[in-house]
């Protein structure tokens, strides 16, 4: 729910903000999502002069339902079962498969759009703060959940299908990847939202810029913090070790590089601070840049190595490594000016022409620094990479808001606004294979005579889309 954060049941903090939470709760809130005026939240008297229990709290549950923003909640769906999709169909076609290197396929907007989704939802949960020492606690308790919780699913512990091998090496365990990035990203868009933005009251565009000022500006210099580093940084020789055998040594590669400003899969700055900072071994063990032509006789699929293949094609990579995440939070920033539009204009027309100039600006410079040789890479995630899957998401937002809290069409997006609802139940469940798993791990006197077998593509295509029917069933309802 996109409600302020308020901290009455925080002790510690109560005597300094007794003054802010007595005002805040006298105020009546502007329901910003919704672009309605805010009803009063008292009680109703009963004849007896008591106070009426049961229409106070449907009052309440009235008015949470009326400020969640539904277009949000479909947005997010949709993302999520493009996530889904792209998972499975993406070994049948790897066309909308996440692309090997420079360009874009359909996978490559997944991460953007949650990002973009959770800059908009910061801007509606920051909307009005009563005490900024408790909303940073809470932010930071939060990211930590997210952050531990992706450790666990992506580190190493949840294994791949037809692995039932039990427990995670801390050795080789993975510390980065999407829930960590999203965690990272998150807690810093949040802090900007608690404590870089002003005071003066917005009444156009320019005033907008201005209250925001310091979170545009942490983003430029996110941006060219970014930008130095992988242009400017020195990537020299590197080596790495393969496993070839239990009673074999492993085996040893280099990987020639001694070049600077290199955006290629073996020597760019990104997976070199990922090797010194994180250490190889910590390392995504299936690189996306394994189905290259150069890596891959199957390619844009994974495959068999070519005769020529150089040594970086069995290299670790990460593609959700330290760098890259810069520009991530960069995106969330973006997704928070959207929803800034939101909280400071309350006309449908004036909301979707501020986005739409963002849009336009943001698509337009991606589109050009990529003609330019800023090339479109999702792995790196580059500058024009952040513009554009960021414009792209501003215009699928604008588009699902115009049809769903303008238009009222609801009916046709119930599926994916419980699916945004539920987004991390059901990206636990399917997308992390915990449910293949579990099936997995039943059989008949060998392991092979499992609940669930993975013969062909098309079988774990179906089997997961009857898990995500099973997800519905599980939770009780579809709304």
């Amino acid at each position: 729910m996109y409600e302020p954060i308020r901290g009455r049941d925080d002790p510690e903090q109560e005597n300094k903000c007794a003054e802010l939470h007595s005002s805040a709760i006298e105020e009546d809130e502007d329901d910003v999502e919704m672009a309605v005026h805010a009803r009063s939240r008292l009680a109703i008297p009963n004849a007896a002069g008591g106070f009426n229990k049961i229409q106070e709290e449907s009052s309440k549950q009235k008015q949470q339902q009326q400020q969640r923003l539904v277009s949000l909640d479909v947005f997010r769906g949709i993302t999520v079962a493009l996530m889904i999709l792209v998972d499975d169909a993406g070994g049948i076609l790897p066309a909308i498969n996440h692309s090997p290197w420079n360009g874009l396929t359909l996978a490559d907007f997944v991460m953007p759009f949650f990002l973009f989704i959770v800059g908009i939802s910061l801007a509606l949960t920051y909307k009005k703060l009563s005490c900024r020492a408790v909303a940073t606690r809470k932010a930071i308790l939060r990211a930590l959940k997210l952050l531990t919780l992706g450790i666990f699913l992506q580190g190493g512990f949840i294994h791949r299908i037809n692995d039932l091998t039990y427990g995670v090496d801390l050795k080789y365990i993975r510390w980065m990847g999407i829930l960590q990035r999203i965690a990272i990203a998150y807690l810093l868009a949040a802090l900007c939202e608690i404590w870089l933005k002003g005071d003066n009251n917005v009444n156009s565009g320019s005033s907008l810029l201005r209250k925001y000022r310091f979170q545009w500006a942490l983003a430029l210099m996110l941006t060219t913090l970014y930008l130095s580093l992988l242009y400017g940084l020195y990537v020299p020789d590197w080596d790495f070790q393969i496993p070839t055998g239990t009673s074999s040594a492993p085996k040893l590669f280099t990987v020639k590089c001694g070049v600077r400003g290199d955006t290629g899969p073996a020597c760019n700055a990104v997976g070199m601070i990922d090797r010194k900072i994180l250490g190889i071994q910590h390392l995504y063990k299936r690189p996306i840049y394994a189905r290259t032509q150069q890596c891959s006789i199957n390619s844009p699929d994974y495959g068999p190595l070519p005769s020529d293949a150089p040594s970086w094609c069995q290299a670790p990579f990460d593609p959700e490594g330290l760098l890259s995440s810069v520009m991530a939070i960069v995106t969330c920033l973006v997704g928070l000016h959207y929803g800034h539009i939101i909280v400071h204009y309350k006309d449908h027309r004036d909301r979707i022409l501020h986005w739409m100039i963002t849009t336009s600006c943001l698509i337009i410079l991606g589109l050009a620094l990529d003609s330019c040789g800023m090339h479109l890479n999702k792995v790196l995630y580059t500058f024009s990479y952040t513009c554009f899957t960021a414009g792209v998401a501003g215009i699928l937002f604008a588009g699902i808001y115009l049809t769903v809290d303008v238009c009222g069409y609801r009916r046709p997006t119930v599926v994916m606004e419980w699916m945004g609802v539920h987004a991390l139940m059901i990206y636990i469940l399917a997308a992390c294979n915990v449910v293949p798993i579990v099936l997995l791990g039943f059989y008949w006197r060998e392991p092979r005579n499992n609940f669930v077998i993975y013969s062909t593509p098309p079988v774990g295509c179906y089997l997961h889309a009857h898990l995500v029917l099973t997800t519905f069933l599980v939770s009780g309802s579809f709304g």
